[in-house]
Parts: structure tokens; sequence; C-alpha cells
């Protein structure tokens, strides 16, 4: 299984990243290798002045991995009421519409105030909807990022803890159920 975790944001060693590497932790519990790629290495450089349409080999380089996944957990931080700008710079060069096309997403919201990310996850979940992915129901919302989650230790709320784990769980088995289905129309 090929998955990736999306660190949604370019800021430097940001919440989001400490929640990508954790989650990744969890996944590899479960026997599936996770990578995370963070929007702090899309080179932006290379698109600023709007070069949508242009083969850009950098850009191909990064967002290759994620074309070809079998499905993406995004990582949501909230900043100003939405989700960074670099996560839509980021889907404005994912080729259309095919790049989320069917493709099983999973979201987890983090944030510093008391709601974990609810508006930028919802709002990204538009964009996402638009692009026909498959949208994974359960959704995590870490509130308080800063207290609740310690790298190694994990979550300090159990709850929150035992619905990210649930998250995992059955997000692997929902990739699984969307793979076979595709097996099932092929033969």
């Amino acid at each position: 299984m090929n998955l990736k975790i999306i660190s949604s944001t370019d800021r430097p060693n940001s919440n989001a990243l400490l929640v990508s590497n954790y989650v990744q932790r969890l996944y590899a519990a479960h026997g599936v290798e996770v990578e995370v790629l963070s929007l702090e290495d899309f080179p932006l450089q290379h698109v600023v002045g709007g070069k949508y349409g242009k083969n850009i080999p950098q850009v191909e380089e990064f967002i290759d991995p994620i074309i070809n996944a079998d499905g993406l957990i995004f990582v949501i931080p909230e900043y100003n009421g939405s989700f960074p700008g670099i996560l839509k710079v980021f889907v404005d060069y994912l080729p259309f519409p095919e790049a989320f096309e069917k493709m099983p997403m999973a979201f987890i919201g983090e944030a510093s105030g008391a709601f974990g990310g609810l508006r930028s996850v919802e709002q990204f979940q538009m964009i996402a909807n638009y692009r026909n992915a498959l949208q994974f129901p359960e959704r995590v919302f870490i509130s308080r990022v800063e207290k609740e989650l310690d790298e190694e230790e994990g979550l300090s709320d159990s709850f929150k803890e035992k619905l990210l784990n649930s998250q995992v769980e059955n997000f692997i088995k929902f990739v699984e159920s969307v793979q076979q289905k595709e097996i099932d129309q092929l033969v």
C-alpha cells in the first residue's frame, strides 16, 4: 500500500509536520509504511508568476509520488480561519481533474485554538470534493496542538488518541476496499 501524509504548510518546523511524523509512526505500528511529504519542500520558486500548464520538472518531481499514491492523509493547520495558501498553490499545480479522481483521502486538522483546524479541513474538503476525491469520513481535529501533542508520547487527550488510532486503522481498510473494487472492475 502506497500512502502519503501531506504536511500542508510551508512553515518551517511546523506543528503539522510534528503531527505528520507522529501519524507516520501510527501507520508503521499497523505494518504500513507511509511517507511524509511536506509542503515546506514544494518548489514555490519555480511557479512564481503563475506558470500554469507548463512542464516544470521540479514541480513534476514533487507531485509524482502524490499522484501515484494509493491514498493521501492531509494534516492541515488552521491559519487565519482557513488552510495555508501553499496548499491551494500545490493543488493548483496538480493535473486536473485526474490527480484526486477517486483518490482515497483522510483529514487531520490541527490548530492552536479550540476547534482544532475544523474550518481549514472543511474548506479543503470542498476542494477535494470538487476534484472527485473519495473522502474518508473519520476526521480528527487536534486543538491546542502545542499542549496536546508530544511527538514521542502522542496525544495527551486519550479520547483524541483513540480517534486518531481509529482513523489510521480504518483508513487502511478503506484504501484496501477501494483497491479491491478497482481490481474487481478490471476482471
